[in-house]
């Protein structure tokens, strides 16, 4: 199939009805598509930016191969069905084989390793990871450095196993011998010596996994408190990979080459990069352990893709943002079909101007953790629509509906009328590993259906193109990273002198959104922001987490129940920013006000002191994702 064009093709391919032999899990998909050809190239992988042409290559027999090895080697290590093998890695080629290989046999933990110590240690206890997979000491990596004064917090822990950068790392490796000391019940192995001695043949246990097994947990949601475990199948993953896969077509198949930059712990990285390319016999390529962060990556992006032929990459708005100021000129980089933004919403000028001077398609989509990945996207292959989230999936459920004012569905949403988004499908995850997180996220529409609540609130055109106008959820989107407001309330509500706090997403150009927070202190009480700060610093773990801004106020804006009225304080930030960004235009004296409009959602009235300066503020403001409208001051007064 050559991919969708529109809403007819998504239905054509769900009156095919998916395969009967639909593999029944993703170890098997993978077999799929190792067997188209087996010595076409699978893997790539290049340590640094400087070194892209100099990259280890896998053909897909030999990752096959070492896939297989590991999990073997976690078999043996007595991982089975039910077994949490989890993993604190970067992108490394044997991140991809832990992931796969852990799925084969067990279930496996995506852990971000960028989180401080304590945050790792609660998500390694929360998950009951019999395994842990992670970096040896190695210079310029701090990995370690976090994760060993927390293993004895993790009572389900008996063996952890070391990937050593070097590939030096020994029995006797130094760091090892110190955590024998400290975690008796804890096993050490070094990950190369390990799988070296299995065989990449076959699978040595006997058990086959099933589609209704689990086969990965994913954290989300903030890691602070308790923290969120989505917990999915591998009918989940498989029914994704299955639908993304007809949805985009023969741009991810054989003789495709896909670049991989975002992190492996998140389900971008390891659905649309991994196992979606893997299951099509097409070719990815893993661009240094920490991705797009990587030292020079952006820089060289364009040789990256001159070099390697790239077809399609997967990024957030800020990456995008990025490449712009990244010349092209003088690279061949027609190999480019298209390019996919999702995470958070993509500034409708930003991709018009991204496209514009690359030529590059980008499609715009829309996905959760809980919905395996991909729901959404705009056609590869039709029209596509700047702002929308696209077309849904092939085999998946999304519509917008009303609810009332206990959250109870009223009924189905017109064409254009916001509503709350809900999505259902063989995609939906199981739910979360603490029950009392599932409370309200399943929603009744009467239909026989199993809808879940995504918490985002959104519409559908008479087309089928989904667009996002708000969302019900307070996540703070850092670019594409989800901060959990709690993660910053809940260490402000710490401090002696805090009588309530709120963290709120302030629009910024560059990131998307950037955590700003608000107090309000006790009677007779004081502290500075910088004392606040200073506090922070040592209560919160995720570094992304620690606010832009502390904003003391008198007393904060509550609803007639007494509950904090966030928007309120959302609006302030926004407003402030855009006076910010007219400023650094030269424009002063503008008037700016929000509005809810009934389709675009979040929208901005600026009030300019000079119409003639529409163009400027035009311009100043493009890269904000709102809806713009100008009027003059002096021609209002003037009627």
């Amino acid at each position: 199939m050559k991919g969708v064009a529109n809403l007819q093709d998504v239905l054509a391919i769900e009156a095919q009805g998916q395969p009967a032999d639909l593999p029944s899990n993703t170890y098997e998909m993978i077999c799929r598509g190792a067997a188209i050809d087996p010595l076409a190239p699978a893997l790539s992988y290049f340590a640094t930016a400087d070194d892209y042409a100099n990259a280890k290559h896998w053909t897909y027999s030999e990752l096959l191969r070492d896939i297989t090895r590991t999990a073997n080697m976690l078999s043996r290590l007595g991982v089975q069905r039910g077994t949490v093998v989890a993993y604190v890695l970067p992108n490394l080629p044997e991140t991809h084989c832990v992931i796969w290989g852990g799925e084969a046999v067990g279930i496996v933990c995506a852990i971000n390793p960028m989180l401080e110590g304590e945050a790792i240690g609660q998500l390694l206890k929360a998950s009951g990871a019999a395994v842990l997979v992670t970096l040896a000491p190695f210079p310029g990596t701090d990995v370690w450095q976090k994760v060993k004064p927390v293993l004895h917090k993790v009572p389900s822990l008996r063996h952890v196993v070391l990937v050593d950068l070097a590939g030096e790392c020994s029995p006797q490796h130094e760091p090892v011998g110190e955590s024998r000391a400290v975690t008796s019940q804890i096993e050490f192995h070094d990950f190369a010596t390990a799988v070296a001695r299995e065989s990449g043949e076959a699978l040595c246990t006997a058990q086959q996994m099933n589609a209704d097994d689990v086969s990965s947990y994913f954290c989300t949601g903030g890691t602070t408190g308790l923290p969120k475990i989505a917990m999915r199948r591998h009918g989940n993953e498989v029914a994704n990979a299955w639908s993304a896969g007809r949805f985009l077509g023969q741009s991810v198949g054989p003789g495709k080459t896909i670049f991989c930059g975002l992190p492996l712990f998140h389900v971008n990285a390891v659905t649309v990069t991994g196992l979606l390319p893997f299951s099509r016999g097409a070719h990815v390529v893993l661009g240094t352990a920490q991705g797009y962060r990587g030292e020079g990556v952006v820089k060289r992006f364009w040789e990256i893709v001159e070099h390697y032929r790239i077809n399609f990459f997967s990024g957030v708005p800020t990456l995008y943002g990025s490449l712009m100021e990244v010349p092209v000129e003088g690279r061949d980089i027609g190999s480019l079909e298209y390019a996919l933004c999702g995470a958070a919403p993509m500034p409708v000028e930003l991709l018009r101007a991204f496209q514009a001077r690359t030529g590059i398609r980008i499609l715009e989509g829309y996905g959760l953790t809980e919905g395996s990945c991909v729901s959404s996207v705009n056609p590869p292959l039709g029209e596509r629509r700047a702002g929308s989230i696209g077309l849904r999936l092939p085999g998946q459920a999304m519509k917008a509906v009303v609810v009332d004012e206990a959250g109870s569905y009223v009924r189905d949403c017109a064409a254009n009328e916001v509503g709350q988004l809900l999505i259902s499908g063989p995609n939906v995850f199981v739910g979360y590993a603490r029950a009392e997180q599932n409370s309200g996220i399943w929603m009744d529409t009467g239909d026989g259906g199993r809808w879940l609540n995504t918490g985002d609130l959104g519409r559908c055109d008479a087309d089928g193109y989904f667009w996002l106008t708000g969302r019900k959820k307070e996540l703070i989107i850092r670019g594409g990273h989800n901060i959990d407001p709690a993660a910053i309330e809940e260490p402000l509500h710490r401090h002696p002198a805090v009588r309530l706090a709120a963290a709120v997403g302030r629009p910024d150009t560059h990131a998307g959104e950037l955590p700003v927070a608000y107090v309000e202190m006790k009677r007779g009480m004081s502290a500075t922001e910088a004392e606040l700060f200073d506090f922070l610093r040592g209560e919160i773990q995720e570094r992304a987490a620690l606010p832009k801004a502390i904003r003391i106020v008198d007393s904060m804006p509550l609803t007639a129940v007494g509950k904090i009225f966030k928007p309120s304080l959302k609006r302030r930030e926004t407003v402030d920013a855009v006076d910010c960004a007219l400023a650094a235009a030269g424009i002063e004296g503008a008037s700016i006000s929000v509005v809810e409009d009934a389709t675009a959602g979040l929208a901005l009235r600026v009030e300019l002191p000079d119409l003639a300066l529409e163009a400027l503020a035009a311009s100043a403001l493009a890269r904000f994702p709102f809806a713009l409208s100008f009027s003059c001051v002096r021609q209002q007064q003037e009627r």
